[in-house]
């Protein structure tokens, strides 16, 4: 047939191939991908067998039949290992209409590998249905919510070399997650050189802020200190920072939690916002007649009057922190 069979194999195991129905004894010649077979291989009768296989052994290899050469079989060798336990996390992003679970394989098989994913409460088997665009992905919907039940999930990894799973249990309140605050934006306020005013929203897959409400905690620093400063908050999608430094740019980042359970969501995007600043006065000069000498006491005037001089040394110690 000139269909190629796809056979399997262990990494560094030995790897035997057959050549279709022919007699173990008749003589036969292996190519692979077109070419003499280079790997460290035996031949034996008609089949072909390589020691020790790793991953630059995959190929399609082909017999001829001696003495007229004519092809008998073509197999696609495709070398892998068998899947190990995989890793499970699952999270609920969309309280309280259900939960996602992901996963993962810490070490790549190199062949294909299916995942089965089974989900458990109160020993009934609930729907999972795949992520369409997230292949190790699968949303379970809540059956009902506040259960107290536990949630099973075992998710089972096979491939042609064998098979490997991972059971973990969880309660509801445990796995409720926020994605972070959207579109958070940071203003100057005119006239204000210690203010900025902030503002987000709240997580578009979250349903209902309403009758699930969710709290906030907003961070942040000076671009030229390490230290946060933190802010929570509670029901509200705005917050006017009052102790900024004057002129210093700041980067702002917010997280948010439902009310009652679970744990903060991932931190926001971060932004970048510097208190408003005096402009300083630009004085009206006119063409007509020429400064007198003298109005300009330093030949070579600072360039940027409003940055301090660079401290002597960078190294940190030297430079005392601000203090407000």
């Amino acid at each position: 047939s000139n269909r190629a069979s796809i056979q399997y194999e262990r990494m560094d195991g030995d790897v035997t191939m057959r050549c279709g129905s022919l007699d173990s004894d008749a003589s036969v010649t292996w190519k692979v991908n077109g070419t003499d077979v280079k790997a460290h291989h035996r031949e034996e009768g008609s089949r072909l067998i390589l020691m020790e296989v790793d991953l630059s052994n995959n190929g399609l290899y082909s017999c001829f039949q001696n003495p007229n050469g004519e092809r008998r079989d073509q197999i696609n060798l495709r070398i892998g290992t068998s899947p190990r336990e995989p890793t499970v996390t699952c999270r609920s992003n969309t309280y309280p209409k259900g939960f996602y679970c992901s996963w993962h394989l810490q070490h790549p098989t190199s062949i294909p590998t299916d995942f089965d994913v089974t989900v458990l409460h109160n020993q009934e088997s609930l729907e999972v249905t795949r992520d369409v665009v997230h292949k190790n992905r699968c949303h379970v919907l809540f059956p009902e919510v506040f259960s107290s039940y536990p949630y099973r999930v075992n998710v089972t990894a096979v491939n042609a070399l064998g098979k490997a799973s991972t059971t973990i249990t969880f309660e509801e309140i445990n796995i409720v997650k926020p994605d972070p605050p959207e579109r958070v934006v940071a203003t100057p306020i005119p006239s204000n050189v210690r203010r900025l005013e902030v503002t987000w929203n709240s997580p578009s897959t979250w349903p209902d802020v309403e009758i699930f409400p969710l709290k906030y905690f907003l961070r942040y620093r000076p671009l030229i200190r390490d230290q946060w400063q933190h802010v929570e908050l509670t029901d509200s999608t705005a917050h006017t920072i009052t102790d900024a430094y004057a002129g210093k740019e700041y980067i702002i980042q917010v997280a948010a939690k439902d009310m009652e359970i679970g744990t903060w969501s991932d931190w926001s995007v971060a932004v970048h916002a510097t208190p408003w600043m005096d402009k300083p006065q630009q004085i009206p000069f006119t063409t007509e007649q020429e400064p007198l000498l003298g109005t300009y006491p330093n030949p070579n005037p600072n360039p940027n009057p409003n940055r301090s001089p660079p401290p002597p040394s960078r190294n940190h110690s030297s430079v005392h922190p601000l203090h407000h």
